[in-house]
């Protein structure tokens, strides 16, 4: 099971596509505010996810299922990516599964999307968070490049 920290709707998208693609539970800040929320609900009529909005982990959902996909605590500039990332250096610390992303796009470990996924992702942003279209049209790095690494301790 993937598990995916949002600190902001539309992270996951920007961040984790290729992971959506497989299915995740979603953990967006519990203090996201209401009509971002609403953006973000959009999200599971156009892909099978599970959203959540708290501002901790579940001790029920750490467990050796699942894979859990953080903001980088270093790369990202971002407080609350800094905050939530650091939590998932925690964990990835005590033995659990953590996978570190960025949203920034300028870290030695991003990839291009193919082609195809490119229009897949724009498209998902543009339908599910249309209020931060601006983001993307203006920095197509959002749109072209993922990144994701593991730590070892």
């Amino acid at each position: 099971m993937n598990i995916i920290i949002a600190p902001h709707p539309d992270d996951e998208i920007i961040s984790s596509f290729e992971v959506l693609k497989e299915g995740s539970i979603i953990i967006y800040d519990g203090e996201t505010p209401l009509e971002r929320r609403e953006e973000a609900m959009k999200l599971k009529d156009e892909i099978q996810v599970i959203q959540l909005f708290l501002k901790s982990i579940p001790t029920n959902l750490m467990n050796d299922k699942v894979t859990f996909y953080f903001p980088d605590p270093i790369y990202e500039n971002h407080p609350l990516h800094r905050q939530w990332g650091m939590l998932g250096e925690g964990l990835a610390r005590s033995k659990c599964d953590v996978i570190f992303y960025t949203t920034n796009m300028n870290t030695p470990y991003i990839h291009e999307l193919s082609d195809s996924d490119k229009q897949k992702k724009e498209d998902l942003l543009n339908k599910v968070y249309p209020s931060q279209k601006l983001l993307w049209a203006s920095e197509k790095k959002y749109i072209i490049f993922e990144g994701r690494c593991k730590w070892i301790f």
